[in-house]
């Protein structure tokens, strides 16, 4: 007697219809259940009967649910998250008895107008983790497979009027070990619920092929179709029988030039609107192509996520996303780790995206146990494996976007992805296959890594990877995962992006990711693990996207936006030419328009248009830009030079900046000498023109009437998250050692206080505890009467072996003064490995607007080559200079109360506004789960000049 629940079967379910084709069923033959649902709260599977399921029981004192929706997410238990564990004991296919089970119920009528005859299908877009399913008393089935479609005909049980629909949910089942992706684990009916009638003679499932020979310029279109019938182009004049073929001359589909064809497929039943898109993907010479050209991935991994509601999403938050891709100048999207909600793959059919669509597969758990017991290596779940490959291609497998099949992601190795991989070929051979969790790339077209190092791509693309089969050195090679966009970061992507351009066989990669996912919480701003209480979470590991979430974009985002710009813009300022390269895999330069401005001081002076030709992929142009409209070598100019859309977009508008560059004309000259002034001193305070210090310790105490703490040398951040590293990677667990060593708990020693050569001078020490690492620090103040210069000189002292976070100067000044205007580079923040995307100008803003608001705090705001800066507080202002330029920080919190925060809220503004000026800084990198700060970007101990001059600013 087989005593095993359902839901602990490795079957994929009894009763669901075949996979077919998603499209839009028009409004007239669809009804959807969506809305409020009656719902229940179990905590395990089996402490409530099946009789809610039968017609006239009495719900009145259930909660009410919104379906779409996640229960955990409506105050019925609590969301988790974990990484890689499984938050369960493993023991497949069985699970916790404590196993919290949500009976749905939702009674409905049918419309009047709904048509009689034919077929009605009650289809499930998404259901976590597994469902049983009944109408008007009578079982349909189950199912497991929670990112994929699941459709049941039921028109021989529906009624005019009080239809019951009970759907019991269990949040763990067999199918959990199957989706242990990184993620929150949320429970629910978090896809559409819908009514489809298809009448008799409806086409059921089709099949669209259009291919592009791109030799010809021909495309060729055929439709296999479960009921015969015609197709009709329009816009091509061809009338086709399904079954046939023809060859027409047509535009190509690419994400570029996203062209599609309305058609309709008629079939005796009904008409079926399609948008035909021509192109041909294959790896050919070692090359991932598309329409006979290789093609490169600036693209993103993107779970689905919306800070409130989870992973149920909107048309309107989808269509949000993708337009934000395309002005962020994203071509790619990995649907990271299963398949999106179909509508999704519409819009990037529309918009023009590459897709990756990933299967709902997952077994990440079990590396922990060293793959023993590894689903994918157990003929016993390859049905269920076969079952989500299917269910994802059959729904997938018209849309033109689609340009990778994976197998899933971070299984392993086993039987059941080369049986996934088999059957995906046989079905539809016009795809290649992807999968990055197998080395030998048996099952796969493509070769795919996660965040290998710069070092090892360029071995990948110099093909002298000699560690696995020779087949594989003539594949393709992506990175379908780097540039962990956790927090501050992710640095080094412009490495990356001079790599992939400059080999063939590196064809682009996916940042991950997309968005932060933490969830809505009244007392954090927004929650990650740990912060409902689990026993077992990964915690703030899951806020590592480009946007915040609420789908703000982070500083990463901007900076990558720069560094895979489709047009370079370089050259040489003072010679006046500037060199446009197109980037573009297919297009030529039509569709912008180019502008340049002469900017001195960071303001422009001139401007006008660029007449740049229409350059094909690849190619380049020098123009000349001509003498600089003001001539005056005694300020630093530049030219700036833009690309913008020359027409409205389906996801921008006119103007929208594609692409810039800047070319320096003329250098910034060094700061005025600030000398002549003489200390004077009068009892325990000496005074240096507008500068006031303490005798005693050397401190600078007031300024121009303005109370001043310091300035005194400061080497401490806030640890970001790349800086905490990576378990696997200790020896990139910075945060850790700076901890260690003492570098949040500097000591400051004062050696001598002396008046030398018309200087104020300070010798000082500054070191950590229980340590003889320490450095020593002059600061010699002089002036001019109005202006105070400070020079800053460093030693190390001792053997460091660590790099420092920061090197520069700490001050405070009171909260007053909290509008803060630079001439450098901005507007947002930058560091030494992720400021591409800051050009040089003339920047004002709140000092309250200056931080990032990275969902753990951390490190942030720092604006890099800082000419000057001014801080004010409507008419009194104190200027700053550097010299040289330097890294400017304002906010009104010390760096020790960004470090011990855990949520933005515990961030409350002082009464002082604390300004870092930094000589240098320690680089980003990606050690959160990538590689670490690359050398030419650490910061290690030495010598170290550098200075400022301090004055008045004047009103404006």
């Amino acid at each position: 007697m087989n005593n095993t629940p359902w839901y602990e079967e490795l079957s994929p379910g009894t009763g669901p219809l075949a996979p077919r084709a998603w499209f839009a069923a028009s409004d007239a033959k669809r009804l959807s259940l969506d809305g409020t649902w009656r719902f229940r709260l179990s905590p395990t599977a089996d402490s409530e009967d099946t009789s809610f399921a039968v017609p006239g029981y009495d719900a009145s004192g259930w909660a009410g649910l919104a379906v779409p929706g996640h229960w955990v997410l409506q105050g019925h238990g609590r969301p988790a998250y974990t990484n890689v564990r499984y938050p369960f004991p493993v023991d497949p296919p069985r699970v916790p008895t404590e196993n919290p089970t949500g009976d749905h119920l939702r009674v409905f009528d049918l419309p009047d107008a709904l048509p009689a005859g034919g077929e009605v299908l009650l289809r499930f877009d998404g259901v976590e983790s597994c469902a049983r399913v009944w109408l008007n008393g009578t079982e349909l089935g189950t199912f497991m497979g929670s990112r994929l479609p699941h459709e049941f005909a039921v028109a021989a049980l529906l009624r005019p009027r009080g239809n019951v629909l009970a759907v019991r949910v269990q949040q763990w089942s067999a199918g959990s070990y199957l989706e242990d992706q990184d993620q929150w684990w949320l429970p629910g009916i978090f896809r559409e619920v819908t009514l489809l009638h298809r009448p008799a003679g409806a086409a059921g499932d089709f099949f669209v092929h259009s291919s592009y020979d791109h030799r010809a310029g021909q495309g060729t279109l055929s439709v296999d179709s479960a009921v015969p019938g015609r197709v009709l182009v329009p816009e091509l004049e061809l009338d086709l029988a399904t079954g046939e073929s023809a060859l027409i001359a047509v535009e190509p589909w690419t994400a570029e030039t996203p062209r599609l064809y309305a058609a309709e497929l008629v079939t005796p039943g009904e008409r079926v609107q399609l948008r035909i898109g021509f192109r041909t993907v294959a790896v050919e010479d070692g090359l991932l192509k598309v329409n006979g050209r290789r093609i490169l991935f600036r693209g993103v991994n993107r779970h689905e996520f919306h800070p409130e509601t989870g992973r149920t999403l909107d048309l309107a938050t989808m269509r949000r996303d993708l337009v934000l891709m395309k002005r962020h100048n994203i071509n790619a999207v990995r649907t990271s780790h299963y398949p999106p909600h179909p509508a999704f793959l519409d819009l990037c059919d529309e918009l023009g995206l590459w897709v990756i669509d990933e299967c709902d597969l997952e077994t990440h758990g079990f590396e922990e146990l060293g793959w023993r017991g590894n689903p994918v290596d157990d003929p016993r779940w390859t049905p269920a494996l076969l079952d989500r490959a299917a269910r994802m291609v059959e729904r997938d497998k018209n849309h033109p976007s689609v340009v990778l099949w994976s197998l899933g992601n971070e299984c392993g190795t086993g039987r059941g992805l080369s049986a996934m991989a088999d059957w995906i070929r046989g079905r539809d051979p016009g795809r290649p296959l992807h999968y990055e969790g197998d080395r030998s790339c048996r099952d796969t077209d493509v070769y795919s890594r996660m965040y290998a190092s710069h070092e090892e791509t360029g071995r990948i693309g110099r093909r002298e990877d000699t560690d696995g089969p020779q087949a594989r050195a003539r594949l393709p090679f992506l990175l379908c995962e780097y540039g962990h966009a956790m927090g501050n970061g992710p640095g080094g992507l412009t490495e990356y992006q001079e790599l992939f351009e400059t080999y063939e066989r590196c064809q682009g990669g996916f940042v991950w990711e997309w968005i932060d996912h933490g969830l809505a919480h009244p007392g954090f701003g927004y929650a990650y693990g740990g912060d409902f209480g689990e026993e077992l979470h990964d915690g703030n590991f899951v806020c590592d996207g480009l946007l915040f979430p609420d789908r703000t974009p982070s500083p990463g985002l901007v900076e990558y936006k720069k560094v895979i710009e489709p047009v370079e813009i370089a050259g040489d300022g003072r010679a006046g030419t500037v060199t446009v390269t197109n980037h573009h895999d297919f297009s030529g330069l039509s569709h912008l328009r180019f502008g340049w401005s002469y900017e001195v001081e960071g303001e422009p002076v001139a401007s006008g248009p660029l007449d740049v030709p229409d350059l094909a992929p690849g190619a380049s142009a020098e123009l000349k830009l001509g003498p600089p409209p003001l001539a005056d070598a005694s300020r630093e100019a530049c030219w700036t030079v833009r690309a913008v859309l020359a027409h409205d977009t389906p996801w921008a508008p006119r103007g929208h900046e594609v692409s810039w560059g800047q070319l320096p004309v003329v250098a910034r000259p060094a700061p005025a000498a600030a000398s002549g002034s003489v200390p004077v001193r009068a009892g325990s305070r000496v005074s240096l023109g507008p500068a006031v210090f303490d005798a005693r310790t050397g401190l600078l105490t007031g300024f121009g009437g303005i109370a001043v703490d310091g300035p005194r040398l400061d080497v401490w951040r806030a640890p970001t998250d790349n800086d905490a590293g990576a378990a696997w990677a200790p020896q990139e667990q910075y945060a850790r050692q700076w901890h260690e060593l003492g570098l949040d708990r500097m000591r400051h020693r004062l050696d001598q206080v002396e008046w030398e050569d018309g200087r104020f001078v300070v010798r000082a020490r500054v070191a950590p505890a229980a340590s003889d690492l320490g450095l020593r620090v002059t600061y010699a103040w002089s002036g001019d009467g109005e202006r105070v210069r400070l020079a800053v000189s460093v030693a190390a002292e001792g053997a460091w072996t660590l790099p420092l976070p920061r090197l520069g100067v700490r001050m405070g000044l009171p909260g007053a003064f909290g509008q803060a205007e630079w001439f450098g580079a901005g507007p947002g923040e930058a560091y030494p490995d992720t400021r591409r995307a800051a050009r040089v100008g003339r920047w004002s803003m709140p000092v309250d607007a200056m931080r990032t608001p990275y969902v753990r705090p951390q490190e942030n705001g720092a604006r890099a080559g800082v000419r000057w800066a001014e801080l004010r507080d409507g008419e009194r202002g104190l200027r700053i200079e550097g010299d040289p330029a330097f890294w400017f920080t304002a906010r009104r919190w010390t760096s020790e109360e960004l470090s011990a925060a855990r949520h933005l809220p515990d961030l409350v503004p002082g009464d002082r506004i604390w300004l870092n000026l930094d000589h240098k800084m320690h680089g980003i990198g990606s050690a959160s789960c990538g590689p670490g700060v690359l050398p030419r970007y650490q910061l290690r101990a030495g010598q170290a000049e550098f200075g400022f001059v301090f004055s008045r600013s004047v009103s404006r």
